[in-house]
């Protein structure tokens, strides 16, 4: 009975079933406070993948979500996080963590360190079973692939999440921002340690010398053009960045990052950025979410991939929480304060799933591996603002503090 439907006819139904039911679950559930609308759309993107629908209606999960339809979701979903990664670059503000190097600094280190450690110990427990680590990867690859994982703070979604707060522009709020955009930083530096190409380092030091010096072009370029002519130039830059990284093999991703980190914030109105950040995850990172869930694998069985994810989500969670405890201590924190800075910095989803998905796509953890992290991220972020949110309203004058 579906003979006669064209593929974009099938598209449409897909994009159909990727903007409808995670908006309804959302609305008519009234899911914010647990998960926001951008956690729905992950777990809606689960819901559809192999394991689930797949499994209980594998003749409709064929037909939707055939290769024609993937490969042109897929596109959507290339550009759609290839923009968020950028945006998330420019909004980087490095020269705030440079005035307060020292809280930043201890900050940051300790909040990346301990949950990569107890994540890298994670990481060689799953290296003693089989299945987990993907069959091009080396085992320093994969563990620390799974420990930074752990360690990763989604910046973008931390912002989404300190608005919903109304913290994101009070002084807690900017202090917060200031530790993650280092260990932003961080993650993308890991990465391409760990997509290092011996066979390919001549192109990847080719891209970087490239890269320091159409930056310097680049940047004359953008001070002269005026903010409306930026975006479309920016767009221009990022394509041209991502191109250059993947042929490297450093992967696209790490060229979005790149193209944006190497813009400077007050070139746009900040305004326009905040509405560039809503438009993307309003029209198609949805498509990326859904993208994301039709990789999920359970085929070594759903009790093994939720007790891996368990135990990353623990090593993540108490990682970071106690990590910001000895930040705490060292920078003699009121009582409280590290407690909840620590939990808005667990906070994972976007970024640390995009980090997640370039593990996948080469080949250095497995789609079993890549559902655990999934589910863990998942987790992590619906816990921030149940936990969050009473801890502020019994401090409200940590707030108004500037530090």
């Amino acid at each position: 009975m579906h003979t006669g439907m064209s593929t974009t006819e099938i598209f449409l139904i897909a994009m159909f079933v990727i903007f409808t039911l995670p908006y309804l679950i959302w609305r008519v559930g009234k899911t914010d406070y647990y998960a926001p609308l951008v956690v729905v759309q992950i777990i809606t993107g689960i819901l559809l993948g192999p394991g689930v629908l797949g499994a209980i209606f594998p003749d409709y999960y064929k037909f939707v979500f055939n290769p024609q339809v993937i490969q042109s979701l897929n596109g959507i979903a290339w550009w759609a996080v290839m923009i968020f990664v950028m945006v998330a670059g420019i909004e980087l503000d490095l020269k705030k963590a440079w005035e307060h190097r020292r809280e930043s600094t201890i900050t940051a280190g300790l909040a990346l360190g301990m949950p990569l450690l107890f994540g890298c110990v994670a990481g060689m427990g799953l290296l003693t079973m089989d299945g987990w680590m993907g069959p091009k990867a080396m085992s320093w690859q994969f563990v620390l692939g799974v420990g930074m994982a752990c360690a990763v703070t989604a910046l973008p979604i931390l912002i989404l999440l300190m608005e919903k707060l109304e913290i994101l522009r009070q002084p807690i709020g900017q202090r917060i921002l200031r530790y993650a955009s280092l260990d932003d930083i961080a993650i993308w530096g890991v990465l391409a340690i760990i997509l290092l190409d011996w066979t390919r380092v001549g192109r990847q030091v080719g891209f970087l010398l490239l890269f320091a010096i159409t930056t310097y072009l680049f940047r004359k370029l953008m001070v002269w053009l005026q903010e409306r002519d930026r975006w479309y130039v920016g767009l221009i830059w990022l394509a041209a960045c991502s191109f250059a990284a993947d042929w490297a093999g450093l992967h696209y991703m790490v060229g979005a990052f790149l193209a944006g980190a190497v813009m400077d914030a007050h070139w746009f109105n900040q305004e326009k950025m905040d509405l560039m950040r809503h438009h993307v995850l309003l029209a198609i990172m949805p498509v990326f979410f859904l993208s994301t869930g039709l990789r999920t694998n359970w085929a070594m069985g759903g009790v093994a991939v939720f007790v891996a994810a368990g135990v990353l989500l623990v090593a993540s969670v108490a990682g970071k929480l106690i990590g910001i405890q000895v930040a705490g201590k060292i920078l003699k924190w009121e009582k409280g304060e590290a407690s909840i800075i620590g939990w808005l910095l667990q906070t994972k989803a976007l970024i640390m799933i995009i980090f997640v998905n370039i593990l996948l796509d080469k080949n250095i953890i497995t789609s079993e591996t890549f559902t655990a992290l999934l589910l863990m991220a998942i987790a992590s972020t619906m816990l921030t603002v149940p936990v969050v949110y009473p801890k502020l309203q019994k401090m409200k004058e940590l707030i108004f503090r500037s530090k």
